[in-house]
């Protein structure tokens, strides 16, 4: 069975931008330290990477579909340079009030990635910053994990009602406690 780590990407794998705002164009992404080591360790442990954002800054007009591609590619390169690898990226860049089923905390995207293949969901993962990942994994019957590398802090989740199986500092001490 295929074990599969999901990755929720501002906050996570990238440094976020000033709260609430976007990453809109690739010289804005800036990986957090660790990151590319984390996916590489990932990689060579034979977990399949995929990144799930929502990125509604496009359906807002603050940036353009080539722009998210453009950070995407900049991302998947530097990753690969490092020895990791990134199967596929998900961006659902729709506005919440249109309902879609590709917005976290739904699973759409998750599905879509897991598709008819056999998955060992005990020995899979969300790791994200925020509620919504948290939830999204959960509903998908993935662990999940937060990390603390994004707007979240350690006294925030106590009032989530979604828990994480477990908190990291950042991304890569939770792919050492995954791997280990």
């Amino acid at each position: 069975m295929k074990r599969i780590v999901f990755l929720d990407r501002d906050g996570v794998i990238n440094k976020n931008p000033v709260y609430l705002d976007y990453i809109r164009k690739p010289s804005q992404f800036k990986f957090l330290p660790g990151a590319e080591k984390a996916i590489r360790l990932l990689t060579e442990a034979g977990f399949d990477i995929y990144v799930v954002s929502n990125q509604s800054g496009v359906e807002k007009g603050l940036f353009t579909r080539q722009d998210l591609k453009a950070i995407n590619d900049k991302m998947i390169k530097a990753v690969e340079a490092s020895g990791g690898r990134i199967l596929k990226s998900y961006y659902c860049t729709h506005l919440t009030v249109q309902n879609c089923s590709c917005k976290k905390p739904k699973t759409a995207f998750i599905k879509k990635a897991i598709g008819k293949r056999r998955v060992d969901r005990k020995n899979s993962y969300f790791i994200g910053d925020t509620e919504r990942d948290i939830i999204a994994g959960k509903r998908a019957g993935l662990r999940a994990i937060a990390v603390l590398s994004g707007y979240t802090k350690k006294k925030d989740i106590r009032g989530w009602k979604a828990k994480p199986d477990f908190i990291a500092k950042n991304l890569l001490k939770a792919v050492k406690e995954i791997i280990v």
